[in-house]
């Protein structure tokens, strides 16, 4: 059974600073498995923040490039997203994801932790 806990969300002034963990079980990290991170601000469509390609290298949504840094821990199965200069239109609720490739691709979501920064 795959599990994805987040944790590190909370409230923010802007121009702080928070950083986001997932820890995963029921998958090695691979190179079949995309891990990333989504967020999903009220009355929005969850939207792609960050994410491993399946290269390792690493996509980042335009609005946070330069502010956002994805890293991972392989031996604790762990993805962190360091956010940095926060800005008030950061505030959403940030999902944990991962994809496991093979004949059919399988998607887990993290239950979701809110990040909110204020001006």
């Amino acid at each position: 059974q795959v599990q994805l806990v987040e944790s590190g969300g909370g409230l923010v002034q802007a121009g702080g600073s928070l950083r986001l963990s997932c820890a995963a079980s029921g998958i090695i990290f691979s190179s079949n498995v995309i891990m990333g991170w989504y967020r999903q601000a009220p009355g929005k469509q969850r939207e792609l923040v960050a994410v491993f390609t399946g290269r390792g290298l690493t996509n980042y949504a335009d609005s946070v490039k330069g502010r956002f840094i994805l890293s991972r821990d392989n031996a604790l199965n762990t993805v962190y997203l360091q956010m940095n200069s926060l800005k008030p239109e950061d505030t959403a609720v940030y999902y944990c994801n991962a994809d496991v490739l093979g004949t059919t691709t399988r998607r887990y979501w993290g239950q979701g932790t809110q990040v909110t920064v204020s001006s």
